[in-house]
């Protein structure tokens, strides 16, 4: 068999509640990181670093934000574009009138105001849930867009309202190159999907899942569903800050307001919906077929005869499937991309033998 389980036993409970439980899940894991870190900077190119691997890289982690607040607290969301762009402004802001604040201090503040606002916003979730919570939530993406518009002290008085990225300078290396903004993104996502998944496996993360699945029952065992669900909010926020502060530093280097729209909480949606709710590793391949659809999708219409597809065509025909694969997901698959892979490396540890 592929996975050999055989003699690797938990002694501890601590050994027992680790994620990567078997050696040959570890050593996969240790080589796809090196691969990351190591083995894509020397092979890759200028357009695969700005065009591919930084937008997926970026919208994972959105997609884990709105994650950790839809599919294991329970909660509805449709502002994630607003608490994007919350973290983006107010990171840019930090570094242009605080002097000498770090890079990364400013992303992880920015993250924090992003924090404050989502929790502002999730305080309807005491009252109300489902569709109504949903209905709510859509009020931040229009009132954090129109506040970003109106007041021009946000983008230092910019007549266009547009804000540029300043240098990407950690401890004094400069991460401004395609190469540089990818590892800085990588380093980045991956402590933050690191500290999620040991969240999500705290008591914190069986809270939160608890009031998923019944709120009444959770708050007759005790738990605390204000701050459950407002924690749930707070965290969400963090992450879609710093998300939106990476996808205006690191991948546009220029960013307005209109560029984090209602279309903009859809897609981190639908990334959710397609990768797999309450899964971490969802989060990558709901990206991965985001960012990576569009382009397969455009590379088919160039390789088929003129006047066959234009480019309206192309983006209705993008459109329409997919809405027809968030149908399918919620109907047949509500567990998303990520349920196959299980099933896969299921398959994989019993192979040759039948599953």
């Amino acid at each position: 068999m592929l996975y050999r389980e055989a003699g690797q036993l938990s002694t501890t409970y601590r050994q027992d509640r680790r994620t990567w439980r078997l050696r040959q899940q570890r050593a996969g894991l240790g080589a796809l990181l090196l691969l990351a870190f190591v083995g894509v900077p020397l092979v890759g190119n200028d357009y695969w670093f700005s065009a591919i691997l930084v937008p997926f890289l970026v919208l994972s982690l959105a997609g884990l934000g709105l994650n950790l607040l839809t599919g294991y607290a329970g909660q509805l969301s449709l502002g994630s574009a607003a608490f994007m762009a919350v973290g983006a402004f107010a990171t840019y802001n930090l570094q242009l009138r605080v002097a000498g604040l770090p890079l990364l201090l400013s992303i992880g503040l920015g993250g924090l105001v992003a924090a404050a606002v989502a929790l502002l916003f999730g305080l309807p979730s005491l009252r109300i849930k489902g569709f109504y919570l949903l209905v709510s939530t859509l009020a931040a993406q229009f009132v954090v867009e129109w506040t970003l518009t109106r007041f021009s002290w946000f983008t230092n008085d910019n007549a266009a309202g547009v804000i540029t990225a300043p240098p990407l300078k950690v401890a004094g290396h400069d991460f401004s190159s395609p190469a540089g903004r990818y590892l800085l993104t990588l380093a980045v996502v991956s402590v933050l999907f690191w500290a999620a998944n040991n969240l999500v496996r705290s008591e914190t993360g069986r809270t939160w899942m608890a009031v998923r699945d019944m709120d009444t029952a959770a708050a007759v065992i005790g738990i605390r569903l204000l701050g459950a669900k407002l924690l749930a909010f707070a965290v969400s926020g963090f992450y879609l800050g710093v998300a939106g502060a990476l996808w205006a530093f690191a991948y546009l280097g220029t960013v307005e307001p209109h560029g984090f729209d209602l279309s903009r909480s859809f897609q981190v949606l639908f990334i959710i919906i397609i990768g797999g709710l309450g899964s971490l590793s969802g989060n990558f391949l709901g990206a991965a077929f985001i960012v990576l659809f569009p382009i397969a999708l455009g590379n088919l219409g160039s390789a088929l005869p003129p006047g066959w597809l234009d480019s309206g065509q192309l983006e209705n025909l993008q459109k329409i499937i997919f809405g027809a694969l968030i149908i399918f997901f919620l109907i047949k698959e509500p567990e998303g991309l990520a349920r196959g892979c299980k099933r896969l490396g299921a398959r994989a540890r019993v192979w040759p033998l039948r599953y």
